[in-house]
């Protein structure tokens, strides 16, 4: 958490005192920072006060932006045990960690990528110490790590700056050392009044925790201790801290108790001003980052002009976010200091008074007093205010648009399917329950006028195939048809969900072995029940309603079947000689399945465009979208054709794959637009058949373990990205695992989550992939690649890349696709460069991309 200070009115007086004892300081929570899977052990903000770096008992350490937070500039990962301290290079450029893993690491600033890791001093230590703080001395030329050995006795281990050399240490503790921390300034030696000496090299003070509850003090131009307190404390001492002008020092303890010595210029010398101690770091490195601003900071690194172009575009553009954001230009005013003790005209001591004349005080039967609570609102008077938390930059190329109102029906015939009783796609109206085709205007009238849920669930109205084992000696198939009732209908009753049972004996032989084999499944699945006639509305048109009639009488005494089809007022009709069993539509195509085991497909106006298709089984369920037409058979069969192109998409393709040998029920048929077959389980599994593969692919499980711990909610570009609109999407439903999330996450190792998190991206990107779905597969690809970007995976990032770059001289041999699921790849790997660039890291496999990108657009 990190805590800002605000003058606001709050309590008057410190919380357990007495009243006499009033509060000096009112802070307030400004970020909540969630990122390790386990408790944090250190802290350290950098020199320039723009990164927070903090590590934990998950063998991590995060850098955390601190103009942005909570964004994450970096996750290192080297560490195999609990890092238990932090520190930063006074100039930046830096950073060191301490772990159990007896280790020291030193990383870059410039890229995040280890420098070096210092072992030997630490390999006969062991992790005794509860933390590790570990300093860098203010001129930069040291850094002291904490619990070192030599000669088998404790140490602070000294590391020289240049080479990394380990030759010199702090000796005389008996136990392990665990905090180890410099005096933030800089000294001179005294010099005495009237002396002629020539001014004393600076040098710095260092101070040294131990387990043996004792502190030293050391200057680095002694070869000796300035002080050692034994016995400060009755436990180990925790942690340092000095004062911001350099003379004292406080010290905690495991006991519970704080100390503070407090020095004298005589004792530890005359401090540096800050001019001169950055005149020390311009000298010896050439820069002084605590003085540097952010713009030095991003553009002394960048080594692409292109890179460097596009930040600069990027923070215009949080430039602009963040003046709407704030109202920029509403005339909002601007507090004045001498403002800063009066609120809306009152000062906070009237404000006081009046809070506590509102004060209801009541008195107990045994004579206590009980005073109500009042919410004091947090009234804060400062002029610099920060949000709570401020959100992730939105990249304009990566931010997936989303439509305020958008159709399900563009994806599926899911409306179809909810109020069909013997078909799919259609509402069916019969003739026997006497419902008019006008009250069945009128009802859809109606439910227009209602808003229809994005990813609202059907499989509480629709078809349900349940499959149940039969046993061996039974063979019919058991069909349960609910008598109608005279008078009016229900007007939920066509929508109840008709139960299609399956026969599937398992039939189980013996061979001479012994060994039992079972025999393939027999499915069977019901035919629809034959009506005298019925209408339907086609959902993905609501203008567009099919009636049936079967068993017209002619002249001849010859019995037909009658066709209608009304859209917009405008009517046409056929006739069959065969009985209608099922009928379904969309805007493009109207189908119908007969009694003879024939399908017969017609235009939107009326034409026969296919001479009768022969089903080798009986209809059972049968749906359209757009130009493809899906028919179920009573054996379990399946077949979906492309009508425009008169071909065959999925040739009689058995259910036994994704049935067999379980007793889960099938609670939805879907069609996508790409003529792409979709099986909705009861158990919550989803599947798909993959026409290319010629096989079932799974593409949802609502009890997968990967959708419960992945957590990849910093790599979204917008809250409002999250309902992507698409198959995968009304697929999966709006079942959101936060709060299995916030279960794991405490528990789950880094490592782990991080490879679960992974695992489920990529199953998104390939499941939308399987459905032919271009937005969610770009929608899933932009945060996979993000994910990517976060976590530092390049060999993945590179790996992506150089798929959808291709070859970059066209050869006649080349097997490379362009396209996928309709989008250009190139295109995309446009839009993951800058999702790439915003990582310096990766800078150069940005440049890398951007420049074979530019060779190919000058071809």
């Amino acid at each position: 958490m990190v805590w800002k200070r605000a003058a606001y009115i709050g309590p008057s007086t410190v919380f357990g005192s007495s009243s006499k004892l009033a509060n000096v300081e009112q802070w307030r929570c400004v970020s909540i920072l969630r990122s390790h899977s386990g408790d944090v052990m250190d802290v350290a903000w950098s020199p320039h006060d723009a990164w927070l770096a903090s590590c934990s008992v998950d063998n991590t350490i995060v850098i955390w932006n601190a103009l942005k937070f909570p964004e994450i500039l970096a996750t290192l990962k080297g560490h195999s045990g609990l890092v238990k301290g932090l520190t930063w290079d006074p100039v930046g450029k830096y950073i060191a960690s301490q772990a159990d893993d007896r280790s020291l690491k030193v990383w870059r600033t410039m890229d995040w990528q280890l420098e070096t890791s210092i072992t030997k001093p630490f390999d006969e230590c062991g992790g005794t110490t509860h933390v590790l703080r570990i300093s860098w001395s203010p001129d930069g030329h040291y850094l002291v790590s904490a619990h070192a050995m030599n000669n088998s006795g404790p140490t602070a281990q000294i590391i020289e700056r240049d080479g990394w050399k380990t030759n010199m240490d702090f000796v005389g503790h008996r136990k392990a050392v665990t905090v180890v921390k410099f005096n933030p300034k800089i000294f001179k030696k005294k010099q005495k009044n009237g002396s002629s000496t020539k001014p004393s090299c600076p040098y710095c003070c260092c101070a040294v925790g131990s387990k043996d509850r004792s502190l030293s003090v050391w200057l680095t131009c002694l070869k000796r201790p300035l002080v050692v307190i034994h016995e400060l404390f009755d436990k180990s001492i925790m942690d340092i801290s000095w004062t911001l002008n350099g003379l004292g020092i406080l010290v905690c303890s495991m006991d519970g108790s704080v100390a503070f010595l407090d020095f004298s210029q005589d004792e530890l010398g005359d401090p540096l001003s800050d001019e001169e101690k950055s005149n020390i770091h311009q000298s010896t490195y050439g820069k002084s980052l605590a003085i540097m601003t952010e713009a030095h900071l991003s553009t002394a690194i960048i080594e692409n002009p292109e890179m460097l172009k596009y930040q600069q575009r990027q923070q215009q553009v949080e430039k602009k976010n963040e003046a709407l954001r704030d109202g920029t230009g509403s005339g909002a005013a601007i507090m004045a200091p001498k403002l800063a003790s009066m609120v809306n005209g009152e000062s906070l001591e009237d404000i006081r008074k009046n809070l506590l004349k509102k004060q209801v005080e009541t008195r107990t039967a045994d004579g206590r007093r009980r005073i109500t609570p009042l919410c004091i609102a947090q009234l804060d008077t400062g002029v610099n205010t920060t949000s709570t938390s401020a959100p992730l930059p939105a990249s304009s190329s990566s931010v997936l648009p989303t439509s305020s109102k958008i159709e399900p029906m563009k994806a599926f015939d899911s409306r179809f399917t909810e109020r069909s009783k013997a078909t799919s796609g259609t509402s069916p109206v019969s003739q026997t329950n006497q419902v008019t085709l006008d009250r069945l205007k009128e009802q859809n009238s109606i439910r227009e006028s209602k808003p229809r849920d994005l990813l609202e669930s059907s499989s509480d109205s629709e078809e349900k195939l349940a499959i149940k084992p039969l046993s061996l000696s039974k063979r019919k198939l058991d069909l349960e048809v609910e008598k109608k009732k005279k008078g009016r209908p229900r007007k939920d009753s066509r929508l109840m969900p008709v139960t299609l049972t399956v026969q599937s004996p398992a039939i189980l032989s013996s061979d001479k072995d012994g060994a039992c084999h079972s025999t393939p499944l027999a499915l069977k699945l019901p035919t629809p029940v034959l009506q005298k006639s019925f209408a339907l509305q086609v959902s993905s048109d609501p203008s567009m309603y099919i009636e049936v009639e079967n068993e017209i009488s002619t002249v001849g005494g010859a019995k037909l079947s009658r066709l209608k089809c009304n859209r917009e007022g405008k009517e046409w009709e056929t006739v069959l000689t065969s009985r209608i069993l099922s009928a379904a539509g969309s805007c493009e195509v109207v189908s119908v399945a007969c009694e003879k085991r024939t399908l017969s497909v017609f235009s939107a106006s009326g034409r026969r465009l296919l001479p009768p298709i022969v089903l080798h089984s009986p209809i059972s369920t049968l749906h359209c979208t757009g130009f493809y037409i899906m028919a179920l058979t009573t054996a379990a069969t399946l077949s979906v054709w492309n009508v425009r192109k008169q071909s065959v998409v999925v040739k009689d393709e058995s259910l036994q794959t994704i049935l067999a040998g379980s007793e889960t029920t099938v609670s939805q048929i879907l069609l996508t637009q790409h003529g792409i077959p979709v099986m909705n389980m009861s158990d919550g599994r989803a599947y798909c058949f993959n026409p290319s593969l010629s096989s079932w692919n799974l593409v949802s499980d609502k009890q997968e373990t990967l959708a419960q711990c992945a957590d990849f909610r910093s790599s979204l570009p917008s809250q409002e990205a999250m309902l992507c609109s698409g198959p995968l999407a009304i697929i999966q439903g709006r079942m959101s695992n936060s709060g299995r999330q916030a279960a794991k996450l405490f528990s789950m190792p880094h490592l782990v989550q991080q490879e679960t998190t992974t695992a489920y991206l990529e199953n998104q990107v390939a499941s939308a992939l399987a459905l032919q779905s271009s937005h969610e597969y770009r929608h899933w690809l932009l945060i996979y690649a993000r994910y990517l970007v976060k976590e530092g995976f390049e060999y993945r990032l590179r790996e992506l890349c150089k798929d959808l770059l291709g070859p970059v001289h066209s050869s006649s041999g080349s097997q490379w696709e362009s396209t996928i699921v309709g989008l250009r790849k190139r295109d995309l790997l446009k839009e993951l460069l800058p999702v790439i660039g915003q990582n310096l890291r990766f800078q150069r496999l940005f440049t890398e991309y951007q420049e074979q990108l530019d060779i190919l657009k000058d071809k």
